[in-house]
């Protein structure tokens, strides 16, 4: 009797193991950047969250609790897990490609944003601010982010953008110009939280 309930917690210690070592390494392969991490996609991490007002501390590439805590603060409001991880899903919304992620782009969608939002908001950028400073082509995007919040417009971007003149490259068909990669940049950095123009609804 006492050697069949030796056996029985002997192969119940080794299932726990083996499953705990299969839990740790999905993990481990998911976890691009976490708590501990180093390097130049920290550093992409960290300056990326600073200019959206996530993160307050150094660009130091030391993923460390103000990091983590950013990333999380990210990950919430782009509708993610909140784990404090920048695994694929956290970095594409970031628009960051790490070394370790096969695929993706910097303009693939973020958050709960369409790729028709980003791609109809990109041409509005390339359009109506091209030849502008990065920043002031983020501010762009950022205002008609803006106005689709505000109950004083319509509350999707199709509707902020084609309202009845609102803006001339929509009546003068620069709307339909294919936009470059700046533009589909600075659309998405809008869309994950930059707002360079403080929450203004005015195109200035």
């Amino acid at each position: 009797m006492k050697k069949a309930i030796i056996i029985i917690i002997a192969v119940a210690l080794i299932l726990f193991g083996y499953l705990y070592y299969m839990n740790y390494s999905n993990e481990s392969v998911e976890a691009l950047s976490k708590y501990g991490s180093s390097g130049e996609e920290v550093k992409k991490i960290q300056q990326k969250l600073k200019n959206w007002g996530y993160y307050k501390g150094n660009v130091d590439g030391i993923y460390g609790s103000k990091t983590q805590a950013a990333v999380k603060s990210f990950q919430k409001k782009n509708g993610l897990k909140q784990d404090g991880i920048a695994g694929e899903k956290t970095l594409a919304a970031m628009g960051i490609t790490s070394s370790g992620n096969t695929g993706g782009s910097s303009n693939s969608g973020g958050g709960s944003a369409s790729s028709s939002d980003l791609n109809l908001l990109s041409r509005l950028v390339y359009g109506e601010a091209r030849g502008e400073q990065y920043k002031g082509q983020v501010a762009v995007a950022a205002v008609v982010l803006n106005r689709v919040k505000s109950s004083k417009f319509p509350n999707t971007v199709a509707g902020v953008i084609y309202q009845k003149g609102a803006f001339d490259v929509v009546s003068d068909g620069q709307i339909n110009l294919a936009p470059n990669q700046t533009a589909k940049n600075a659309a998405q950095d809008a869309l994950n939280g930059w707002d360079p123009s403080n929450r203004s609804i005015i195109l200035f």
